[in-house]
């Protein structure tokens, strides 16, 4: 599903070149739940960013469904970016003056939605625990519920991949064991997830961790199913 060869990323800062990934390589399977871990300025942001079509790499190549998108246009990119990945941040991001129905709904005006795309935006709210809670606007919501409404909203497109970002960093202890409960049941139900995370405890939810640091995977740690 994903194939990344010599991943590299450079930004000038002045005079100076700065490498943010210095030559990644890993691929990444249909239905797999893989976790990117690293401290502060390990390159795992500009990785998600680069996976999640968001930015481009200095160098290298980055193969997803076997397209490959290192070297597309801003529009492509847009393109692949609303057809394939959907995105969960730590912040929900989320309207609010919407409902919660109505913040799952809002990808699909940038798409083609199907004739049944309220319905099916209904039924991912239920699917998440809040099938009651549609019409709940999300300063009537829980941190937690708002984070549910935010996963919903990343399925409404069938994407092929969940690109979650520290999504249990708002959240309290409790709270972040039921989403990491959800990410998992997603994945069961045949979800490809690729989170990232600086967590150990949100980490060992996934199958695979990819361990970074200063632009370079240090260490792929394979994992039983479900470790958590």
């Amino acid at each position: 599903m994903i194939k990344v060869s010599g991943l590299k990323k450079k930004y000038r800062m002045g005079e100076t070149s700065v490498f943010a990934l210095r030559g990644v390589d890993f691929t990444i399977n249909e239905n797999e739940f893989v976790a990117i871990m690293g401290p502060s300025g390990s390159g795992k942001s500009t990785l998600m960013n680069i996976i999640g079509c968001l930015d481009k790499p200095s160098e290298g190549s980055y193969q997803l469904n076997q397209q490959e998108v290192a070297s597309l246009d801003d529009d492509a990119l847009s393109a692949v970016r609303n057809k394939e990945i959907g995105f969960v941040f730590q912040s929900f991001h989320l309207l609010p003056r919407m409902t919660a129905l109505q913040n799952v709904l809002l990808p699909l005006r940038f798409s083609n939605p199907p004739n049944d795309d309220r319905t099916y935006a209904s039924e991912l709210l239920t699917r998440v625990g809040l099938g009651t809670r549609q019409e709940h606007r999300p300063n009537q919501l829980s941190g937690g519920q708002r984070q549910r409404v935010a996963i919903a909203r990343s399925l409404v497109n069938r994407p092929t991949i969940l690109l979650a970002d520290e999504p249990t960093g708002a959240l309290d202890s409790k709270t972040s064991v039921e989403i990491m409960a959800l990410f998992t049941e997603l994945h069961k139900a045949g979800q490809t997830i690729i989170l990232v995370t600086h967590e150990e405890e949100v980490a060992a939810y996934a199958q695979r961790v990819i361990r970074m640091r200063d632009g370079n995977i240090v260490e792929i740690e394979q994992r039983g199913e479900y470790a958590a």
